[in-house]
């Protein structure tokens, strides 16, 4: 059982007071729409005024159940009173002071507990970052220089972030690269999971157009995230292993999404017993402060002074917040994550039962998806978008990932309650569609 304390001010369930979206929320989407770019993709109006745990507030009083973490974010739940103490203390002391040109203990610290925590088996290294983009963008440079080559292979579906270096690294949807062209050369893309596109990769891809000796890095996501909380066949982690070992490629595990706790593990690849040679990671890292980390072994991080650098990245603010969400990652949430991901994924299954038109869920942990389907079993992205919106107006928040698929991520702090009513929310809304 978790056995940290939160705050207690906010119902611990949905409490609808208004129609959806209230008069406040619905005054405030006019104006953003007015002066904010059109490219952010808001799935409801939601107008969210505080959160605590897994409960959010909008600017209306409604209070809801957020099954989304802020997309995966807020891994020890809204406003955690230990965060929230950490930050204080390290704000009242230092806001800022660039760690690429200066020292602070925040940044020593965190990289310590990271480079202790890394599935290395030696020494590691850290770099920070402000968001996971970043951080693939770093680990796109470093594996380049490190190894002299050039060449990368990605994986469709797999979703690395939207600057140019990560989003050339990304597969995931047209609109994120429409427009935006060309691209960072020399990535190649192959399809997500299967041993058949290893052999691909292997029998035809190396020999053909793409020789192995300048391919620089494997990027892959444990489990893909975006791309609709893919778990991989059983091996395909350790084959890309096998690959990279072969040819002299280094292994770079994205764990943007997977990482900081969410699958029951700090990193989702600890699941499969692999050592990848670069971790990317960001997101839950300071349970919503804006950092990311690349994670290397020693020897590949040596690239000189002033050959890659950041101002904002390991902020001491940032570095507190995540130094105290590491703590409690490792003293409950973790495990709470997969014992709550295993009756998440008991409920769901019941209700596959019930209604086959949800599959049976996948994931790890609180990483967990259902895809819709229609009624002659193919994949219904409406009928997914119906739900999310319904669900909405039932006070449950949730996103969609893949082609037609919902995806579960919610803060590390869910009960056993909470987890009921999301299910229970979800069986209504199915046996009001059918």
């Amino acid at each position: 059982m978790l056995s940290i304390s939160l705050n207690k001010n906010l119902p611990r369930s949905p409490r609808l007071v208004t129609s959806l979206p209230g008069p406040r929320a619905r005054d405030l989407v006019e104006r953003d729409r007015a002066v904010t770019s059109p490219s952010y993709t808001r799935d409801y109006p939601l107008v969210v005024a505080r959160g605590e745990g897994c409960m959010v507030e909008d600017v209306d009083g409604n209070i809801f159940l957020d099954m989304t973490a802020g997309i995966a974010v807020t891994a020890t739940g809204h406003a955690h009173p230990e965060v929230v103490q950490a930050i204080q203390e390290q704000a009242a002391k230092l806001l800022h002071m660039s760690g690429t040109d200066f020292y602070y203990e925040p940044m020593v610290k965190l990289a310590e507990n990271l480079a202790n925590r890394a599935p290395f088996p030696n020494n590691a290294r850290v770099f920070f970052t402000n968001s996971g983009a970043e951080s693939n963008e770093g680990a796109i440079k470093l594996a380049r220089y490190y190894t002299g080559r050039s060449l990368i292979v990605a994986f469709l579906g797999g979703f690395h972030g939207r600057t140019y270096g990560a989003m050339s690294l990304t597969g995931s949807k047209s609109v994120q690269r429409a427009g935006f062209g060309p691209l960072v050369p020399g990535v190649t893309h192959i399809p997500y999971g299967t041993h058949a596109s290893l052999d691909y990769l292997e029998k035809y891809l190396f020999p053909a157009m793409l020789p192995p000796h300048e391919v620089a890095a494997i990027i892959v996501e444990p489990i893909q995230g975006e791309g609709g909380y893919l778990v991989p066949e059983d091996g395909f982690l350790q084959r890309i292993r096998q690959i990279c070992d072969r040819y002299g490629i280094l292994m770079v595990v994205d764990e943007v999404q997977s990482g900081m706790g969410r699958t029951g593990r700090l990193f989702a690849i600890e699941h499969w017993g692999v050592m990848p040679d670069i971790i990317t990671t960001a997101k839950g890292i300071a349970s919503g402060l804006p950092l990311g980390a690349i994670i290397s072994r020693s020897e590949i991080m040596t690239w000189p002074p002033g050959s890659h650098a950041t101002t904002f990245g390991g902020n001491p603010v940032a570095c507190a917040a995540a130094l105290t969400t590491l703590q409690l990652l490792e003293t409950g949430l973790m495990a709470n994550a997969s014992h709550m991901g295993e009756l998440l994924q008991t409920g769901l299954t019941q209700l596959h039962e019930s209604f086959p038109r949800i599959s049976l869920p996948r994931g790890k942990g609180l990483m967990v998806a259902v895809d819709l389907l229609d009624e002659e079993g193919n994949l219904d992205s409406k009928l997914r978008d119906r739900i999310i919106q319904a669900a909405f107006l039932h006070g449950l928040l949730l996103l969609g990932c893949g082609k037609a698929a919902i995806r579960f991520c919610p803060p590390l702090v869910i009960d056993s309650d909470q987890i009921q009513i999301t299910l229970s929310i979800f069986r209504e809304i199915l046996s009001s569609l059918e």
